[in-house]
């Protein structure tokens, strides 16, 4: 399906998204929603890229992006391929603090299947 041929409201967009209406005139607000396409009638339309983007945004507030940081992120990318570098910077430094939680998440998983198995041994005796 081409851009042209996805056409949703903001209903439509949040039920896909799974935001809230209110979150995505936020996003808009911010800046995270840029260029936004307007019907005729000045009501919102977004197509596949509007999906796509909204889902990378998704992404790096999942895995712990600050918003300031996503929106640095975003003010970066509306100024083309001059910015390629400090994106890619951006993403790295925010990659490197996800592969530390990631080891320390670990660690913690690791401790408590230790005293799970402790429990059960202590149990079935």
């Amino acid at each position: 399906m081409s851009e042209k041929l996805l056409r949703l409201s903001i209903g439509e967009f949040a039920a896909r998204t799974g935001l809230s209406a209110d979150t995505l005139r936020y996003y808009e607000k911010i800046g995270l929603l840029r260029n936004v396409t307007r019907d005729a009638s000045g009501f919102r339309v977004y197509g596949r890229r509007d999906l796509e983007w909204i889902g990378f945004i998704l992404r790096l507030k999942d895995t712990g992006m600050a918003l300031d940081d996503i929106i640095r992120y975003a003010d970066l990318r509306e100024c083309g391929d001059a910015t390629l570098a400090a994106r890619q910077a951006l993403l790295e430094t925010h990659a490197a603090t996800l592969q530390a939680r990631l080891l320390r998440d670990h660690e913690h998983l690791d401790a408590l299947q230790a005293k799970i198995a402790l429990y059960r041994q202590q149990t079935s005796a």
